[in-house]
């Protein structure tokens, strides 16, 4: 069995859904019904990554582990950077970034992702995506996409629709051209440690700043990143007070 450990990162602060580590998710707090499922995972440890001592209270009071960082982080990876170097990680540690508005993510894939990530020395980064099926979903800015080589390795991530079908899409835009390798990314990542506490010295590539997607500053510097290929989407997240009231309602049924 891989021996990793997860960390959630959670920021208090949000414009669209405020204080949202602490909202209630079936009973308890948001970032514990996280922790809780990352527990299930097979992970040697569960660290919650909070920028707000209301998030360490909280947690404590569910007996879950959590160490204070910095608010001033621009990205999740910078949090966990901080994280893995306050907790003294070894270099070839695993870490698995499972989001902490990410409450019913398959503790499966979880593992799944840490397991890939260990297999492939050749890697510094593992994440996951599956296949989209619709016309809406790839030609939607919110949706990121990833285009992936022979080898499962990400060749580039980015919101505009790609790869393009020059021919289909001449025609018509309506649907998908049967076969066309179009694959939406997943925010969940497995890094190794010492690739984390290398990242904060990386220079931001341009791409970055204007796609605002952190992972691309691993592809500008020649860092390989595994893609896990699922089957199927997985649950939503939640990212506004719609996908809250969705999620509520999923975990009641």
């Amino acid at each position: 069995m891989v021996n990793f450990i997860v960390i959630v990162p959670a920021r208090l602060g949000s414009t669209r859904l405020p204080r949202k580590p602490l909202l209630d998710i079936g009973g308890v707090p948001m970032v514990v019904r996280v922790a809780r499922q990352a527990r299930q995972s097979g992970a040697s440890r569960v660290v919650v990554a909070g920028d707000d001592p209301q998030i360490v209270e909280t947690c404590t009071q569910h007996d879950v582990e959590c160490i204070l960082t910095s608010t001033s982080h621009a990205t999740g990876t910078d949090r966990l950077a901080e994280a893995a170097a306050q907790l003294s990680l070894s270099p070839d540690a695993i870490v698995v970034n499972m989001q902490g508005d990410e409450p019913l993510l398959p503790p499966t894939v979880a593992r799944n992702v840490a397991l890939l990530l260990d297999a492939r020395t050749d890697c510094e980064i593992a994440t996951a995506a599956h296949p989209i099926g619709s016309a809406m979903d790839f030609f939607s800015p919110d949706v990121v996409k990833v285009v992936i080589d022979q080898h499962d390795c990400a060749i580039t991530f980015s919101r505009a629709p790609m790869p393009w079908s020059r021919d289909a899409f001449a025609a018509s835009r309506a649907a998908l051209p049967p076969g066309l390798p179009a694959w939406h990314h997943v925010g969940l990542y497995a890094y190794r440690a010492g690739f984390l506490l290398r990242f904060t010295g990386l220079a931001v590539p341009p791409i970055e700043s204007h796609e605002k997607l952190e992972q691309l500053r691993a592809i500008a510097h020649r860092i390989n990143i595994v893609v896990l290929k699922l089957d199927h989407a997985l649950p939503p997240g939640v990212d506004s007070p719609d996908d809250l009231q969705r999620v509520r309602a999923m975990i009641r049924d």
